[in-house]
Protein backbone atom coordinates (compact mmCIF):
# COMPACT_ATOMS: atom_id res chain seq x y z
CA UNK A 1 0.00 0.00 0.00
CA UNK A 2 2.61 2.62 0.83
CA UNK A 3 4.52 1.47 -2.56
CA UNK A 4 1.21 2.33 -4.38
CA UNK A 5 0.84 5.55 -2.43
CA UNK A 6 4.67 6.67 -3.30
CA UNK A 7 4.30 6.04 -6.92
CA UNK A 8 0.67 8.21 -7.16
CA UNK A 9 2.76 10.96 -5.04
CA UNK A 10 6.08 10.43 -7.63
CA UNK A 11 3.71 10.79 -10.48
CA UNK A 12 2.06 13.76 -9.30
CA UNK A 13 4.78 15.12 -8.60
CA UNK A 14 6.85 14.43 -12.38
CA UNK A 15 3.57 15.69 -13.87
CA UNK A 16 3.36 19.12 -11.82
CA UNK A 17 7.01 19.56 -13.31
CA UNK A 18 6.78 19.03 -16.70
CA UNK A 19 5.77 22.35 -18.94
CA UNK A 20 1.92 21.86 -20.65
CA UNK A 21 1.62 22.80 -24.10
CA UNK A 22 0.86 26.25 -23.06
CA UNK A 23 4.43 26.81 -21.11
CA UNK A 24 5.91 25.64 -23.98
CA UNK A 25 4.64 27.73 -26.33
CA UNK A 26 4.78 30.65 -24.54
CA UNK A 27 8.69 29.67 -23.80
CA UNK A 28 9.54 29.23 -27.64
CA UNK A 29 11.34 32.05 -29.06
CA UNK A 30 9.81 32.96 -32.81
CA UNK A 31 11.95 36.07 -33.42
CA UNK A 32 13.23 33.93 -35.95
CA UNK A 33 10.45 34.59 -38.00
CA UNK A 34 11.15 38.64 -38.86
CA UNK A 35 14.21 37.34 -40.48
CA UNK A 36 12.81 34.47 -42.26
CA UNK A 37 10.14 36.13 -43.51
CA UNK A 38 12.25 39.23 -44.79
CA UNK A 39 8.70 41.08 -45.19
CA UNK A 40 10.62 44.72 -45.77
CA UNK A 41 12.64 43.56 -48.35
CA UNK A 42 9.71 42.13 -49.64
CA UNK A 43 7.56 45.46 -49.53
CA UNK A 44 10.57 47.45 -50.55
CA UNK A 45 10.96 44.97 -53.73
CA UNK A 46 6.75 44.86 -54.78
CA UNK A 47 6.55 48.82 -53.78
CA UNK A 48 3.51 47.80 -50.88
CA UNK A 49 2.82 50.27 -48.68
CA UNK A 50 2.42 48.18 -45.82
CA UNK A 51 1.82 44.61 -44.43
CA UNK A 52 1.01 43.31 -40.80
CA UNK A 53 1.05 39.65 -39.34
CA UNK A 54 -0.16 37.40 -36.32
CA UNK A 55 0.69 34.01 -36.29
CA UNK A 56 -0.62 32.01 -33.49
CA UNK A 57 0.03 28.55 -32.27
CA UNK A 58 -1.77 26.07 -29.24
CA UNK A 59 -4.56 29.15 -29.40
CA UNK A 60 -1.94 31.79 -28.25
CA UNK A 61 -0.54 34.65 -30.21
CA UNK A 62 3.10 33.78 -30.62
CA UNK A 63 4.24 36.41 -33.05
CA UNK A 64 2.90 39.96 -34.14
CA UNK A 65 4.84 42.55 -36.27
CA UNK A 66 4.07 45.30 -39.10
CA UNK A 67 5.95 46.47 -41.66
CA UNK A 68 5.61 49.92 -43.41
CA UNK A 69 3.22 52.60 -43.28
CA UNK A 70 -0.26 53.24 -43.17
CA UNK A 71 0.01 56.03 -45.95
CA UNK A 72 2.79 56.92 -48.24
CA UNK A 73 1.56 60.64 -48.04
CA UNK A 74 2.31 60.22 -44.34
CA UNK A 75 5.17 58.53 -43.56
CA UNK A 76 3.17 57.51 -40.24
CA UNK A 77 4.03 53.61 -39.33
CA UNK A 78 1.50 50.85 -38.90
CA UNK A 79 1.29 49.70 -35.50
CA UNK A 80 -0.57 46.72 -34.15
CA UNK A 81 -4.09 48.66 -33.47
CA UNK A 82 -3.77 49.87 -37.24
CA UNK A 83 -6.80 48.72 -39.01
CA UNK A 84 -7.27 47.69 -42.43
CA UNK A 85 -10.61 47.45 -45.10
CA UNK A 86 -11.18 43.50 -45.02
CA UNK A 87 -12.66 43.32 -47.95
CA UNK A 88 -14.94 39.41 -48.30
CA UNK A 89 -13.49 38.75 -44.70
CA UNK A 90 -16.37 40.49 -43.57
CA UNK A 91 -18.67 37.05 -44.53
CA UNK A 92 -17.92 35.25 -41.84
CA UNK A 93 -18.33 37.68 -39.37
CA UNK A 94 -21.67 38.78 -40.89
CA UNK A 95 -22.64 34.45 -41.28
CA UNK A 96 -21.51 34.51 -37.62
CA UNK A 97 -23.84 37.60 -36.34
CA UNK A 98 -26.80 35.46 -38.09
CA UNK A 99 -25.40 31.81 -36.10
CA UNK A 100 -25.69 34.29 -32.73
CA UNK A 101 -28.75 35.75 -33.47
CA UNK A 102 -30.23 32.29 -34.46
CA UNK A 103 -29.62 30.44 -31.44
CA UNK A 104 -30.92 33.61 -29.45
CA UNK A 105 -34.33 32.79 -31.17
CA UNK A 106 -34.00 36.12 -33.02
CA UNK A 107 -34.22 35.11 -36.50
CA UNK A 108 -34.52 31.76 -37.84
CA UNK A 109 -31.77 30.30 -40.41
CA UNK A 110 -34.07 27.63 -42.02
CA UNK A 111 -36.90 30.14 -42.90
CA UNK A 112 -37.27 32.03 -46.05
CA UNK A 113 -35.32 35.06 -45.99
CA UNK A 114 -37.76 37.19 -48.09
CA UNK A 115 -40.44 36.79 -44.92
CA UNK A 116 -37.92 38.96 -43.10
CA UNK A 117 -37.50 41.86 -45.96
CA UNK A 118 -39.55 44.67 -46.00
CA UNK A 119 -37.52 47.59 -47.77
CA UNK A 120 -37.66 45.05 -50.97
CA UNK A 121 -38.45 41.71 -51.80
CA UNK A 122 -36.54 38.92 -53.64
CA UNK A 123 -37.31 39.51 -57.53
CA UNK A 124 -39.33 36.78 -59.30
CA UNK A 125 -37.99 34.27 -60.89
CA UNK A 126 -38.98 30.52 -62.38
CA UNK A 127 -35.91 29.12 -60.17
CA UNK A 128 -37.64 30.37 -56.75
CA UNK A 129 -41.15 29.27 -58.15
CA UNK A 130 -41.23 25.93 -55.82
CA UNK A 131 -39.21 27.08 -52.94
CA UNK A 132 -37.74 30.83 -51.85
CA UNK A 133 -34.49 30.29 -50.28
CA UNK A 134 -33.99 30.29 -46.90
CA UNK A 135 -31.07 32.61 -45.02
CA UNK A 136 -28.42 29.79 -45.26
CA UNK A 137 -28.61 29.24 -48.79
CA UNK A 138 -27.50 33.09 -49.21
CA UNK A 139 -24.57 32.75 -46.25
CA UNK A 140 -23.58 29.56 -48.10
CA UNK A 141 -23.74 30.47 -51.44
CA UNK A 142 -26.01 28.39 -52.73
CA UNK A 143 -28.90 30.64 -53.23
CA UNK A 144 -27.92 31.21 -56.58
CA UNK A 145 -28.02 35.01 -56.75
CA UNK A 146 -26.17 37.23 -58.86
CA UNK A 147 -23.51 40.38 -57.76
CA UNK A 148 -20.60 38.75 -57.49
CA UNK A 149 -18.75 41.70 -55.55
CA UNK A 150 -18.46 45.79 -55.63
CA UNK A 151 -16.65 48.95 -56.47
CA UNK A 152 -15.69 50.89 -53.64
CA UNK A 153 -16.98 54.57 -53.04
CA UNK A 154 -15.09 57.65 -51.53
CA UNK A 155 -15.88 61.09 -49.80
CA UNK A 156 -17.64 63.23 -52.53
CA UNK A 157 -18.95 60.43 -54.57
CA UNK A 158 -22.82 59.92 -54.51
CA UNK A 159 -23.08 56.87 -51.97
CA UNK A 160 -25.74 54.24 -53.26
CA UNK A 161 -28.04 52.66 -50.31
CA UNK A 162 -28.52 48.72 -50.21
CA UNK A 163 -31.90 49.12 -52.22
CA UNK A 164 -29.99 50.78 -54.71
CA UNK A 165 -27.87 47.98 -55.20
CA UNK A 166 -30.25 45.48 -55.04
CA UNK A 167 -31.55 46.91 -58.28
CA UNK A 168 -28.45 47.34 -59.88
CA UNK A 169 -28.15 51.04 -59.96
CA UNK A 170 -24.27 50.64 -59.86
CA UNK A 171 -21.57 51.05 -61.30
CA UNK A 172 -20.49 47.37 -62.19
CA UNK A 173 -24.18 46.64 -62.31
CA UNK A 174 -27.33 47.88 -64.74
CA UNK A 175 -30.05 45.48 -64.08
CA UNK A 176 -31.06 44.09 -60.16
CA UNK A 177 -30.16 41.30 -58.39
CA UNK A 178 -31.36 37.90 -60.37
CA UNK A 179 -31.33 34.34 -59.52
CA UNK A 180 -29.27 32.28 -61.64
CA UNK A 181 -30.42 28.42 -60.62
CA UNK A 182 -32.86 26.84 -58.16
CA UNK A 183 -31.35 27.60 -54.58
CA UNK A 184 -29.42 24.60 -53.16
CA UNK A 185 -28.55 22.68 -56.04
CA UNK A 186 -25.30 24.55 -57.13
CA UNK A 187 -22.86 27.15 -55.37
CA UNK A 188 -21.94 30.64 -57.04
CA UNK A 189 -20.10 33.65 -54.87
CA UNK A 190 -22.69 36.13 -54.87
CA UNK A 191 -21.43 39.64 -52.67
CA UNK A 192 -25.40 40.73 -53.37
CA UNK A 193 -26.49 37.86 -51.18
CA UNK A 194 -24.78 38.81 -48.40
CA UNK A 195 -26.41 42.66 -49.16
CA UNK A 196 -29.50 40.95 -49.22
CA UNK A 197 -28.85 39.28 -45.86
CA UNK A 198 -27.69 42.64 -44.08
CA UNK A 199 -30.96 44.04 -45.68
CA UNK A 200 -33.16 41.36 -43.66
CA UNK A 201 -31.63 41.90 -40.16
CA UNK A 202 -31.38 45.78 -40.45
CA UNK A 203 -35.34 45.44 -41.32
CA UNK A 204 -36.22 42.61 -38.98
CA UNK A 205 -33.78 43.92 -35.69
CA UNK A 206 -34.57 47.60 -36.63
CA UNK A 207 -30.45 48.46 -35.90
CA UNK A 208 -27.51 48.98 -38.57
CA UNK A 209 -25.49 45.46 -39.15
CA UNK A 210 -22.32 48.05 -37.82
CA UNK A 211 -24.43 48.50 -34.30
CA UNK A 212 -25.08 44.52 -34.45
CA UNK A 213 -22.14 43.29 -34.96
CA UNK A 214 -20.42 45.61 -31.85
CA UNK A 215 -23.30 43.93 -29.64
CA UNK A 216 -22.91 40.56 -30.37
CA UNK A 217 -19.16 40.14 -31.33
CA UNK A 218 -17.00 42.82 -30.93
CA UNK A 219 -18.23 44.67 -27.90
CA UNK A 220 -18.66 41.53 -25.91
CA UNK A 221 -14.58 40.13 -27.21
CA UNK A 222 -13.20 43.73 -26.89
CA UNK A 223 -12.00 43.89 -30.11
CA UNK A 224 -11.36 47.79 -30.34
CA UNK A 225 -10.04 48.20 -33.55
CA UNK A 226 -12.58 46.17 -35.25
CA UNK A 227 -15.92 47.63 -37.25
CA UNK A 228 -18.59 47.66 -39.32
CA UNK A 229 -19.02 51.54 -38.84
CA UNK A 230 -17.83 53.39 -42.53
CA UNK A 231 -15.48 56.52 -42.69
CA UNK A 232 -18.40 58.66 -43.44
CA UNK A 233 -20.16 57.59 -40.79
CA UNK A 234 -19.61 58.63 -36.95
CA UNK A 235 -17.42 56.49 -34.99
CA UNK A 236 -15.06 55.04 -37.47
CA UNK A 237 -11.67 54.26 -36.44
CA UNK A 238 -8.70 56.82 -36.28
CA UNK A 239 -6.12 54.37 -36.45
CA UNK A 240 -6.16 53.27 -40.33
CA UNK A 241 -3.94 51.73 -43.49
CA UNK A 242 -5.00 53.67 -46.57
CA UNK A 243 -5.29 52.22 -49.59
CA UNK A 244 -3.03 52.36 -52.48
CA UNK A 245 -2.27 51.88 -55.95
CA UNK A 246 -0.31 49.63 -58.30
CA UNK A 247 2.03 52.74 -58.37
CA UNK A 248 2.50 52.96 -54.24
CA UNK A 249 0.12 56.10 -54.53
CA UNK A 250 -3.17 56.63 -52.03
CA UNK A 251 -6.14 55.57 -53.77
CA UNK A 252 -8.30 59.07 -53.81
CA UNK A 253 -8.67 59.82 -49.63
CA UNK A 254 -7.64 56.83 -49.11
CA UNK A 255 -10.80 55.68 -47.38
CA UNK A 256 -13.06 53.13 -49.34
CA UNK A 257 -16.84 53.65 -48.40
CA UNK A 258 -18.44 50.28 -48.55
CA UNK A 259 -22.09 50.38 -48.08
CA UNK A 260 -22.15 46.81 -48.75
CA UNK A 261 -20.99 45.99 -45.02
CA UNK A 262 -22.29 42.86 -45.01
CA UNK A 263 -20.07 41.39 -47.70
CA UNK A 264 -17.04 43.67 -47.63
CA UNK A 265 -17.13 46.47 -45.33
CA UNK A 266 -15.16 45.33 -42.09
CA UNK A 267 -12.38 47.36 -40.93
CA UNK A 268 -10.44 45.42 -38.38
CA UNK A 269 -6.34 44.51 -37.25
CA UNK A 270 -5.06 41.30 -37.57
CA UNK A 271 -4.98 41.46 -33.87
CA UNK A 272 -8.35 41.41 -33.28
CA UNK A 273 -8.70 38.64 -36.45
CA UNK A 274 -7.10 36.34 -34.67
CA UNK A 275 -8.73 37.22 -30.97
CA UNK A 276 -12.13 36.30 -32.85
CA UNK A 277 -10.28 33.34 -34.67
CA UNK A 278 -9.05 31.86 -31.35
CA UNK A 279 -12.02 32.09 -29.39
CA UNK A 280 -13.70 30.07 -32.72
CA UNK A 281 -10.87 27.80 -32.03
CA UNK A 282 -11.24 27.11 -28.35
CA UNK A 283 -15.33 27.36 -28.95
CA UNK A 284 -14.90 24.02 -31.30
CA UNK A 285 -13.06 22.38 -28.51
CA UNK A 286 -15.63 23.87 -25.84
CA UNK A 287 -13.06 24.92 -23.50
CA UNK A 288 -12.24 28.69 -22.66
CA UNK A 289 -14.75 30.57 -25.26
CA UNK A 290 -16.36 33.26 -24.08
CA UNK A 291 -18.82 34.49 -26.34
CA UNK A 292 -19.27 31.68 -29.19
CA UNK A 293 -21.03 29.00 -27.98
CA UNK A 294 -19.74 25.36 -29.34
CA UNK A 295 -22.72 24.97 -31.57
CA UNK A 296 -22.52 27.80 -33.40
CA UNK A 297 -19.00 27.17 -33.95
CA UNK A 298 -19.36 23.76 -35.20
CA UNK A 299 -22.12 25.33 -37.51
CA UNK A 300 -20.30 28.43 -38.90
CA UNK A 301 -17.74 25.94 -40.16
CA UNK A 302 -19.68 23.29 -40.92
CA UNK A 303 -19.20 22.02 -44.61
CA UNK A 304 -22.05 22.85 -46.73
CA UNK A 305 -21.55 22.83 -50.17
CA UNK A 306 -18.89 20.75 -52.25
CA UNK A 307 -20.64 21.05 -56.20
CA UNK A 308 -19.31 23.64 -57.82
CA UNK A 309 -17.55 25.16 -54.28
CA UNK A 310 -13.78 25.16 -55.39
CA UNK A 311 -13.08 22.33 -52.99
CA UNK A 312 -15.73 23.27 -50.33
CA UNK A 313 -17.62 25.91 -48.49
CA UNK A 314 -18.86 26.51 -45.51
CA UNK A 315 -21.01 29.69 -44.18
CA UNK A 316 -18.68 32.86 -45.26
CA UNK A 317 -15.64 30.92 -44.81
CA UNK A 318 -13.15 28.61 -47.34
CA UNK A 319 -12.83 25.11 -46.46
CA UNK A 320 -10.90 23.79 -49.89
CA UNK A 321 -7.66 23.23 -47.77
CA UNK A 322 -5.89 20.94 -45.47
CA UNK A 323 -2.16 21.31 -45.70
CA UNK A 324 -0.19 18.75 -43.48
CA UNK A 325 -3.42 16.69 -43.02
CA UNK A 326 -4.83 19.63 -40.60
CA UNK A 327 -8.73 20.39 -41.97
CA UNK A 328 -8.37 24.30 -41.97
CA UNK A 329 -11.21 27.22 -42.09
CA UNK A 330 -10.19 29.87 -44.22
CA UNK A 331 -10.93 33.47 -45.64
CA UNK A 332 -9.29 35.81 -48.25
CA UNK A 333 -10.76 39.90 -48.39
CA UNK A 334 -9.49 41.62 -51.88
CA UNK A 335 -10.56 45.03 -52.89
CA UNK A 336 -9.01 47.78 -54.47
CA UNK A 337 -6.01 48.62 -52.63
CA UNK A 338 -6.05 46.49 -49.78
CA UNK A 339 -6.29 42.94 -48.78
CA UNK A 340 -5.34 39.73 -46.52
CA UNK A 341 -6.28 36.25 -45.44
CA UNK A 342 -7.35 34.27 -42.36
CA UNK A 343 -5.95 30.84 -42.23
CA UNK A 344 -6.92 28.42 -38.90
CA UNK A 345 -6.88 25.07 -37.98
CA UNK A 346 -9.78 23.35 -36.69
CA UNK A 347 -7.96 21.66 -34.04
CA UNK A 348 -4.55 22.50 -31.81
CA UNK A 349 -5.10 26.28 -32.16
CA UNK A 350 -2.89 27.39 -34.88
CA UNK A 351 -3.12 29.53 -38.11
CA UNK A 352 -1.96 33.31 -39.26
CA UNK A 353 -3.73 36.62 -40.14
CA UNK A 354 -1.75 39.15 -42.49
CA UNK A 355 -3.47 42.42 -44.45
CA UNK A 356 -2.01 44.67 -46.43
CA UNK A 357 -2.75 47.85 -47.93
CA UNK A 358 -1.35 47.91 -51.89
CA UNK A 359 -3.29 46.89 -55.00
CA UNK A 360 -2.96 43.20 -56.28
CA UNK A 361 -0.01 43.11 -58.22
CA UNK A 362 1.86 44.90 -54.97
CA UNK A 363 0.56 42.49 -52.27
CA UNK A 364 -0.20 39.12 -54.31
CA UNK A 365 3.75 38.36 -54.11
CA UNK A 366 4.16 39.13 -50.15
CA UNK A 367 1.49 37.60 -49.58
CA UNK A 368 2.18 34.46 -51.23
CA UNK A 369 5.77 34.32 -50.14
CA UNK A 370 4.70 34.85 -46.01
CA UNK A 371 2.05 31.94 -46.45
CA UNK A 372 4.52 29.27 -47.89
CA UNK A 373 7.13 30.41 -45.65
CA UNK A 374 4.91 30.25 -42.64
CA UNK A 375 3.45 26.56 -43.59
CA UNK A 376 6.77 25.89 -43.77
CA UNK A 377 8.81 27.32 -40.96
CA UNK A 378 5.92 26.71 -38.22
CA UNK A 379 6.06 22.73 -38.74
CA UNK A 380 2.31 22.31 -38.16
CA UNK A 381 2.11 18.64 -38.98
CA UNK A 382 -0.87 16.25 -38.34
CA UNK A 383 0.58 12.29 -39.10
CA UNK A 384 -1.46 10.01 -39.90
CA UNK A 385 -1.41 6.34 -38.01
CA UNK A 386 0.20 3.46 -39.52
CA UNK A 387 -3.10 2.05 -38.44
CA UNK A 388 -5.42 3.81 -40.40
CA UNK A 389 -3.37 2.99 -43.45
CA UNK A 390 -3.19 0.40 -46.43
CA UNK A 391 -0.39 -0.11 -48.71
CA UNK A 392 -1.74 0.53 -52.34
CA UNK A 393 -1.61 -2.72 -54.36
CA UNK A 394 0.33 -2.76 -57.61
CA UNK A 395 -2.85 -2.88 -59.72
CA UNK A 396 -4.67 -0.10 -58.51
CA UNK A 397 -2.35 1.97 -58.38
CA UNK A 398 -1.02 1.64 -62.27
CA UNK A 399 -5.15 2.51 -62.71
CA UNK A 400 -4.67 5.45 -61.03
CA UNK A 401 -1.52 6.93 -62.53
CA UNK A 402 -2.29 9.07 -64.95
CA UNK A 403 -3.11 13.13 -66.36
CA UNK A 404 -6.69 14.31 -66.16
CA UNK A 405 -8.73 17.57 -65.76
CA UNK A 406 -8.85 19.32 -62.19
CA UNK A 407 -11.36 17.07 -60.05
CA UNK A 408 -10.10 18.33 -56.68
CA UNK A 409 -11.12 22.31 -57.01
CA UNK A 410 -13.01 21.70 -60.63
CA UNK A 411 -11.04 24.98 -62.05
CA UNK A 412 -10.19 23.03 -65.06
CA UNK A 413 -6.61 22.64 -64.23
CA UNK A 414 -4.18 19.41 -64.89
CA UNK A 415 -4.04 17.25 -62.34
CA UNK A 416 -1.67 13.89 -62.15
CA UNK A 417 -0.95 11.21 -60.32
CA UNK A 418 2.71 10.08 -60.66
CA UNK A 419 4.61 7.50 -58.78
CA UNK A 420 8.00 8.36 -57.06
CA UNK A 421 9.93 5.83 -54.92
CA UNK A 422 6.84 3.24 -54.76
CA UNK A 423 4.66 6.49 -53.48
CA UNK A 424 2.17 7.98 -55.26
CA UNK A 425 1.55 11.64 -55.20
CA UNK A 426 -0.62 14.48 -56.87
CA UNK A 427 0.54 16.74 -58.67
CA UNK A 428 -1.42 20.37 -58.99
CA UNK A 429 -0.57 24.03 -59.76
CA UNK A 430 -2.92 24.43 -56.03
CA UNK A 431 -0.48 22.87 -54.29
CA UNK A 432 2.10 24.94 -55.77
CA UNK A 433 0.49 28.53 -55.48
CA UNK A 434 -0.45 27.55 -51.66
CA UNK A 435 2.15 25.62 -50.09
CA UNK A 436 5.33 26.25 -52.55
CA UNK A 437 5.64 22.88 -53.29
CA UNK A 438 4.23 20.82 -56.83
CA UNK A 439 2.55 17.99 -55.54
CA UNK A 440 1.18 16.08 -52.45
CA UNK A 441 1.36 12.57 -51.25
CA UNK A 442 -1.59 10.38 -52.05
CA UNK A 443 -2.38 7.89 -49.09
CA UNK A 444 -4.68 4.86 -49.44
CA UNK A 445 -6.82 4.28 -46.38
CA UNK A 446 -8.00 1.16 -44.85
CA UNK A 447 -11.52 2.62 -45.20
CA UNK A 448 -11.21 1.92 -48.99
CA UNK A 449 -11.14 5.73 -49.29
CA UNK A 450 -8.06 7.72 -50.34
CA UNK A 451 -6.08 11.16 -48.80
CA UNK A 452 -3.95 13.64 -49.90
CA UNK A 453 -1.59 15.14 -47.60
CA UNK A 454 -2.52 18.65 -48.77
CA UNK A 455 -5.95 18.43 -49.70
CA UNK A 456 -8.84 18.04 -47.38
CA UNK A 457 -11.95 15.95 -48.96
CA UNK A 458 -11.71 11.90 -48.79
CA UNK A 459 -11.86 10.46 -52.68
CA UNK A 460 -13.03 7.30 -53.58
CA UNK A 461 -11.84 6.58 -57.20
CA UNK A 462 -14.30 4.22 -59.82
CA UNK A 463 -11.89 2.12 -61.70
CA UNK A 464 -13.56 0.30 -65.26
CA UNK A 465 -11.27 -1.11 -67.63
CA UNK A 466 -8.04 -0.40 -65.69
CA UNK A 467 -8.67 3.22 -65.66
CA UNK A 468 -10.20 5.74 -63.60
CA UNK A 469 -13.72 5.92 -64.51
CA UNK A 470 -15.15 8.75 -61.69
CA UNK A 471 -13.27 10.05 -58.61
CA UNK A 472 -16.38 10.39 -55.70
CA UNK A 473 -15.69 13.39 -53.67
CA UNK A 474 -16.86 13.22 -50.29
CA UNK A 475 -16.49 15.68 -46.91
CA UNK A 476 -18.93 16.13 -43.71
CA UNK A 477 -21.95 13.71 -45.50
CA UNK A 478 -21.68 15.38 -48.60
CA UNK A 479 -20.42 13.77 -51.58
CA UNK A 480 -19.86 14.87 -55.52
CA UNK A 481 -19.19 12.54 -58.21
CA UNK A 482 -16.94 13.63 -61.23
CA UNK A 483 -16.84 11.89 -64.27
CA UNK A 484 -13.34 11.00 -65.86
CA UNK A 485 -12.84 10.06 -69.57
CA UNK A 486 -9.31 8.21 -70.21
CA UNK A 487 -7.34 7.43 -72.68
CA UNK A 488 -4.10 4.95 -73.00
CA UNK A 489 -1.39 7.34 -72.01
CA UNK A 490 -3.47 9.81 -70.48
CA UNK A 491 -6.24 10.01 -68.48
CA UNK A 492 -8.15 13.74 -68.84
CA UNK A 493 -11.35 14.62 -66.71
CA UNK A 494 -14.42 16.19 -69.06
CA UNK A 495 -17.59 15.27 -66.85
CA UNK A 496 -18.99 18.14 -64.51
CA UNK A 497 -19.66 17.42 -61.10
CA UNK A 498 -22.99 16.28 -60.55
CA UNK A 499 -25.30 16.46 -56.48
Amino acid sequence: MKNIIYFLFLTMAISSCQPNRNELTKQKDYSFLTDSLMIDQQLENHKLAGFSLVVFENYNIVYSNQFGLKSVNSNEKIDHNTAFSTASISKPITALLCFILDEKGLIDLDEPIDNYLKSWHLPKSQFTEIKNPTWKQFLNHTAGTSQHGFADFYEGDTIPTIKQSLLGKLPRYDKEIEFLFTPGTSWSYSGGGYVIVQMALEDTLNKSIAELTDEYIFSPLDLKNTTMVQPNQKGFLTNVAFVHDKDNNVIKTGLPITPQVAPSGLWSTPTDLTKLTIEIQNALRNKENQVISHNVAKKIIEVTALKDAVGGWSYGWQRSFGFDNYDWFMCNGSNTGVGGDIFATTTDGNGFVFLANGEKPNRFPVIDQTRRKLLSLMNWKRELSKEETLQIPNELKASLIGTYKDFLYGQGMPTKILERNNRLYVESPFFQHFKGQKDSELIYLKTGLFKIIDYPNSLKFNIRNGAIHSVIIERDNLDVEIELSSTEKSRVGKGESHP
